[in-house]
This record gives structure tokens, C-alpha cells and sequence, in this order.
């Protein structure tokens, strides 16, 4: 059984930095995109970020560009997002999930697996 948990959200300050973690189990992490997407309240989930299967290529939304890092590592079946200069429009609950696909820019519905996901809330 495949399960995908997020952890490390929480209320931080404008300009503050949150770092996210998501746990695999149950597939190979390794032959996996991974990706990251959030949902603000009334708002569809987008896309945040996706990293390849080594880890050597990424790929950002432009409004989280030059802030916020994914990053993986593979031997812990583990893929992080570091958030630094975070906004009020970050606000959001982050979700993280795992695709097949090896391109980084496919759409929600070629993840396969997906976390609960993690409030992450910026005040002003």
C-alpha cells in the first residue's frame, strides 16, 4: 500500500521560511517524479514544483521562482520543499504527490499518488 505523508507546515511570518518534508512508502522512490501543489481556500489546486527521479532536473511555478527549492533524497524515500520569503499569497494547504510520468511538466491528473496535505499559513 502506497502512502504519502506531508509534515512541516505551520504559521510563519511574512519574509519567514518553512521547510516541507514528504515521506514515500509502498512504491519505488526512485522511478518517481515527485511534485509539489497547494490549494488556497476557494481556489483549485496549482502547481508549486517537480523534481525528476535523480533529482538532477526541477521545475517551478514563475511566482515561487528564486524562493522556494525542491529538492530529494532518494535513499530516504523523502522530497523536500525549502520556502524562504514566504507571502501572505502563499497561504495554502501544500500537497505532495508522486507520478510515473518522467516529465516535470504534467498536469494533477498524471500523479498518482498524493498526502493529505499541510496547512501552511504566512501573516502579514
Amino acid at each position: 500500500q502506497v502512502q504519502v505523508a506531508e509534515s512541516g507546515g505551520g504559521l510563519v511570518q511574512a519574509g519567514g521560511s518553512l521547510r516541507l518534508s514528504c515521506a514515500a512508502s509502498g512504491l519505488t522512490f526512485g522511478s518517481y517524479t515527485m511534485g509539489w501543489f497547494r490549494q488556497a481556500p476557494g481556489k483549485e489546486r496549482e502547481f508549486v514544483a517537480a523534481i525528476s527521479r535523480s533529482g538532477g532536473s526541477t521545475y517551478y511555478v514563475d511566482s515561487v521562482k528564486g524562493r522556494f527549492t525542491i529538492s530529494r533524497d532518494n535513499a530516504k524515500n523523502t522530497v523536500y520543499l525549502q520556502m524562504n520569503s514566504l507571502k501572505p499569497e502563499d497561504t495554502a494547504v501544500y500537497y505532495c504527490a508522486a507520478s510515473s510520468d518522467i516529465s516535470l511538466r504534467v498536469g494533477l491528473s498524471r500523479y498518482n499518488y498524493w498526502g493529505q496535505g499541510t496547512q501552511v499559513t504566512v501573516s502579514s
